[in-house]
Order: structure tokens, then sequence, then C-alpha cells
């Protein structure tokens, strides 16, 4: 983890988004109608990184906001967690492809940098890369989703320690029973991984204390776009 202060890190992120704002790389800066930078809390331990904005993503300028994020939102509630609080959920893509298409690889590496200046500056411990294009891009293998799903991966991306957990994006999950089935397993995982990885990075004699201490107060949250 960095020597910043939260405070430093918000406020790079703040600067990051308006550098997504502006930006006009490929064309999909002059399509869109807003960029979708992502939303959540800026000190989560968790991420959540999909492919691109789709229809009303890019509306409101907000990630996960339609049938996709609903289901999101239900299964985080099952394992008691609440985006806003316990996560940063953002996308590979910061504007939406045409028609919803699939991203293209320049458009990839156009946005790379701005999510893995994400990584950085959010420091999470856990990234659940939801899909084909993020699980891909993050995992640098072209393994596809299918046989990669639920199964933990320890990456260095961004310079940053992380543990990769690839997931079927919610928008499968809406169109096959088996496939949500699998996503909701898979999602029962993530509370113990993200303790596993908490406990890993405390040195031996503060992760004893730390099972001992009373829960910590709920995290600042970091909303930067209303």
């Amino acid at each position: 983890m960095s020597e910043r202060t939260a405070a430093e890190r918000r406020e790079e992120l703040v600067s990051l988004y308006h550098q997504v704002g502006a930006c006009r790389k490929c064309p999909l800066g002059s399509l869109r109608t807003n960029p979708v930078f992502g939303m959540g809390n800026a000190d989560a331990d968790l991420m959540f990184v999909g492919e691109a904005p789709g229809a009303e993503e890019d509306r409101q300028a907000l990630p996960f906001v339609g049938r996709a994020g609903k289901l999101l939102d239900e299964l985080l509630g099952e394992i008691g967690m609440e985006r806003r609080r316990d996560a940063w959920v953002c996308n590979v893509l910061k504007c939406r492809p045409p028609g919803n298409r699939d991203p293209q690889p320049d458009e990839i590496e156009s946005c790379r940098p701005y999510l893995e200046r994400q990584i950085q500056l959010i420091e999470p411990r856990v990234i659940c890369t939801l899909g084909n294009f993020a699980t891909k891009l993050l995992t640098g293998s072209p393994t596809g989703i299918t046989r990669v799903r639920g199964r933990p991966q320890e990456r260095e991306v961004a310079g940053v320690s992380v543990l990769l957990y690839p997931l079927f994006h919610p928008a499968a999950a809406l169109r096959t029973p088996a496939v949500l089935q699998q996503l909701r397993d898979d999602f029962s995982g993530i509370p113990e991984l993200l303790e596993q990885e908490r406990a890993a990075a405390q040195p031996p004699e503060l992760a004893a204390a730390a099972a001992a201490a009373a829960l910590p107060a709920e995290p600042p949250q970091l909303d930067l776009l209303g």
C-alpha cells in the first residue's frame, strides 16, 4: 500500500475523473453522452471491473445502473455488502460503445491507463473481474471467463499486488439461469477472500489484535457523481 493519505488519494481520483471527462483518445469520447468514471467507496478493499457502459449508464454517468446493476446490488446484499459502502465499481471502458458492441482493442488500450490509475489510487485487495474483457485485460491471459471463473489469482496490476477473482458478468447471468447460480455461488466466496487478504497484509501481532477488536467505523465515502 502507498504512503499517500486517504485525502490525497481522493484528491488525485477527482483529478483523474476530470481527465476522463476531457478524454478524446479514441472516437468514443466524442460519441458518448457522459463518461462513466466509477462510483463507490474510494477506500474500499473490494473493486468490481466490468466491460463498458450501456445506454442507461451513459445517460446517468454511473456504472451498473440497469438490470445488471440491480443484480449486482442483489448479490452484494446477499453477502451483507453494499456497493457505495463496501466496493468501488467501474468498467474497462469509460465511454459507451455504439449499440453496446464489444470493446475494440484500441479503445481498451486508450482507457487502460485510467483503470490502472484507479487501481493505484483505490488500492483494493480483491478485484472481481466481471466477464471476458476485464478478466483477460487484468490477468494478462487470453483464457476465457468460463475456464477461470471462481478461481482467485494472485497478481500484480499497475504495480499493486491484488487478488483477482474472475466472475461471470451479471448481464450473462440475466440471460442464463445456470450462470446466475454459478455467479451467486462465486459471490458467496468474496467475504472470505477479503478477510484472507486483510489478514495476510497484517503483521502477526496485529492480526491477533484485530481479530479481537470491535468492528471499525463505516469507511468514508466518495461519491463523485452525486
